[in-house]
């Protein structure tokens, strides 16, 4: 779990940091996710969406993570599709653009994440069950006709290995049936150019995956939204190869 000589001293000024933030950050956050929030305008987005995005944007500086932006989010309603490597992914997206996600349903059990979870919109899903998998699919849809964005982990959950996984394809009927676009996006975690295969989540339990990462030195996450596809008149198999393959290929580019 520790990294380095200094991983403690991290882990502890981190820590501390995290509880300062959830004392006195996390409140005024609840109180502006909610339809007041939203009907405040801070700029060209709700108070809600300013929040959010400060929020999940503080949690991974305070973690060690350096969260750069490359692209352009589309506006909603968008189905956001990308690559999946931990369960900071979700708080990575989230700092640049608000996005009910679909999830597997133990994430709403976990500290911090699972908190974020549930006041965000997560649609929880239990995995093997067609009744689930159905529930999902008519959130998902419910919720693009409402004008939001949508995100999904295509992949399927977080695999070994250090590179872009199959991306299944059904999930993409919601984008097919509303219809609209599918904006593709890459994760990446990277120190000094090089990626960081540590930061993938693996055979581990939650608590010592947070702890081990609060150990290790600053992070840079790339997220790259990548151009949006047309959903219109296409199959769901088309579009999820489709949007694999651009991922695939920002992921592998070299910086």
């Amino acid at each position: 779990m520790l990294t380095d000589a200094l991983s403690p001293l991290r882990i502890f000024a981190r820590s501390f940091l995290l509880l300062v933030l959830a004392v006195l950050g996390t409140p005024p956050t609840i109180l502006c996710i909610n339809r007041f929030g939203a009907s405040i305008r801070v700029g060209r987005q709700s108070l809600e969406e300013f929040m959010m995005k400060w929020w999940c944007g503080s949690v991974c500086r305070l973690i060690g993570v350096r969260v750069t932006l490359k692209g352009k989010v589309e506006a909603p309603p968008v189905l956001v599709v990308a690559n999946h490597i931990s369960w900071l992914d979700i708080l990575v997206l989230h700092s640049q653009a608000v996005m009910g996600f679909v999830s597997k349903a133990e994430i709403a059990r976990w500290p911090v994440v699972g908190f974020l979870a549930r006041i965000s919109r997560v649609v929880f899903h239990e995995r093997g069950s067609h009744d689930s998998a159905s529930n999902v699919a008519e959130a998902m849809t419910q919720s693009l006709k409402q004008d939001r964005r949508v995100a999904i982990f295509p992949e399927g959950g977080i695999h070994p290995g250090d590179e872009v996984k199959v991306f299944h394809a059904r999930l993409f009927k919601a984008a097919v049936d509303v219809p609209c676009p599918v904006q593709p996006v890459m994760i990446r975690y990277q120190d000094k150019g090089a990626r960081v295969p540590e930061m993938r989540f693996g055979r581990e339990s939650f608590l010592i995956n947070f702890f081990r990462i609060l150990g290790r030195p600053t992070s840079e996450c790339e997220v790259h939204f990548l151009a949006p596809l047309d959903a219109r008149d296409r199959p769901r198999r088309e579009l999820a190869n489709a949007a694999q393959a651009v991922v695939a290929e920002a992921y592998e580019e070299v910086r």
